[in-house]
């Protein structure tokens, strides 16, 4: 990876691209840095700290932290996300939408590209709206911020930070390297690294306190909790393996072998060439973990906006056994996700469509003749895939909570969602440097 960013570091053209991304990830950090005017910060992070096992924590970690300083990136990309999930549903669904997307070509692709946009800036005022509306309702906002006016520069920065964070990333697509979102969306998270490291610190020097006597474990749960030094490098050597599994898994994949017939046209012979048909185990990428845990976690966010029973109460125990640290929800969480993946691979790969291109082809799968038993073969072995690939998915989602809960400190726990979505991005980027380097030693060697 440092040798294929070297090399594009000396290609005149790939230098330029690299240098317009960073100055892309610098304004937006900077835009993380930004407050929102009439807001009381202080008191919102520690609200967004006691809220952190709730959908609010994901759009915190997504947002790089921006999300609990309510800075003016505070939405971060999340409502250009979600409108670009809505959108992918609904292409399936709508009849319309289908074919613009499959026969539109490149004038198709700009119209669901402006529908998009649209979405964007719709989610977008949903949740400003929200995200006024609970800031309200917890007494998170300056003394003498109560009217309209501060109601509207609130809302109207949210949505305006969101539009602008969408056009950086199609800016990024354009001139620079990589996926725009990808990118936006891959420096936010890793903003969240020295938050983490700090987190680490600072559960270890409560643990010695602890252990000295200086302070009541019940105490230390206050300032976040104790860690021991042995779970820090647990955390770690268990990180390093995540990263390596993530890459495996994120290359891995089915291929089915694929046979053309001869034919001939004149006095030529056509065909006769062997192929396969590759499907990724992870098809669906990290939508799955996304969508699961914004449903899963659903229940606990709506309850944290009605507010939090008092101990000793069934609601108290119920509130309890629905938390994201609770077993029940580790293992609805699990079974979403497992329900998530199938629901992906189907809509990307569809199998009736698959064999019918073959067959005009002239291609057929060795051992299975054109039609149903090729589409039931290919069926059948998506169903493995898709297992497996939601089995991995479940794991890497599940593990950390389940490492958070066994040492005891959820906060340094990083996401899997997190840690999918960091090492996805360095490959694809790095896949991305490679390949234009490539296009431009081919351009170079025909002229």
């Amino acid at each position: 990876m440092i040798q294929t960013i070297r090399k594009a570091w000396g290609v005149p053209e790939l230098r330029k691209k690299i240098i317009f991304t960073l100055l892309i990830l610098l304004i937006f950090r900077i835009g993380n840095a930004i407050t929102v005017p009439y807001i009381n910060t202080i008191a919102l992070k520690a609200q967004l700290d006691a809220m952190g096992s709730t959908y609010f924590g994901l759009l915190n970690t997504m947002s790089g932290g921006a999300f609990a300083m309510a800075t003016v990136f505070a939405l971060s990309i999340q409502p250009y996300i979600n409108s670009s999930i809505i959108i992918q549903l609904l292409t399936v669904a709508i009849p319309s939408l289908e074919r613009l997307a499959r026969e539109g070509g490149e004038e198709g692709r700009k119209k669901i590209q402006s529908i998009t946009r649209y979405a964007t800036v719709a989610i977008a005022i949903l949740q400003s709206f929200g995200y006024y509306v609970m800031m309200k309702r917890y007494d998170l906002l300056q003394p003498g911020a109560e009217g309209i006016w501060p109601a509207l520069v609130i809302i109207v920065t949210l949505i305006a930070g969101s539009s602008f964070v969408m056009w950086m990333g199609e800016q990024v697509n354009e001139f620079g390297v990589g996926n725009g979102i990808s990118i936006i969306l891959f420096g936010g998270i890793l903003a969240r690294v020295p938050s983490m490291i700090g987190g680490m610190i600072q559960g270890v020097k409560l643990w010695s306190v602890v252990n000295k006597g200086g302070m009541k474990a019940e105490d230390a749960a206050l300032y976040g909790g104790p860690i021991a030094p042995w779970a820090v490098a647990l955390l770690v050597v268990g990180i390093l393996a995540l990263i390596i599994f993530i890459v495996f898994i994120n290359d891995a994949e089915r291929r089915i072998p694929v046979q053309y017939a001869k034919r001939q046209v004149g006095r030529k012979m056509y065909g006769g060439q062997s192929s396969n048909l590759p499907m990724k185990v992870n098809m669906s990428g990290v939508l799955p973990i996304i969508f699961a845990q914004s449903i899963a976690s659903l229940p606990i966010t709506i309850w944290s906006f009605i507010g939090v029973p008092a101990e000793g109460t069934v609601s108290y125990s119920v509130y309890k056994a629905i938390d994201t640290q609770s077993v029940i929800y580790m293992v609805a969480y699990f079974i979403m996700i497992i329900g998530f993946s199938y629901f992906y691979s189907s809509i990307q790969f569809n199998p009736v469509e698959i064999a019918n291109n073959l067959k005009k082809q002239g291609g057929f799968v060795p051992g299975f003749r054109p039609g149903k038993p090729t589409v039931d073969f290919i069926k059948k072995v998506l169903n493995k895939i898709t297992l497996f690939g939601a089995i991995y998915l479940g794991i890497v989602a599940i593990c950390p909570l389940i490492v958070g809960k066994v040492v005891g400190n959820s906060s340094v726990a990083i996401g899997g969602t997190s840690v999918i979505i960091v090492v996805g991005v360095a490959l694809e980027t790095v896949k991305a440097l490679e390949s234009q380097m490539l296009m431009r030693q081919y351009k170079g060697f025909l002229e």
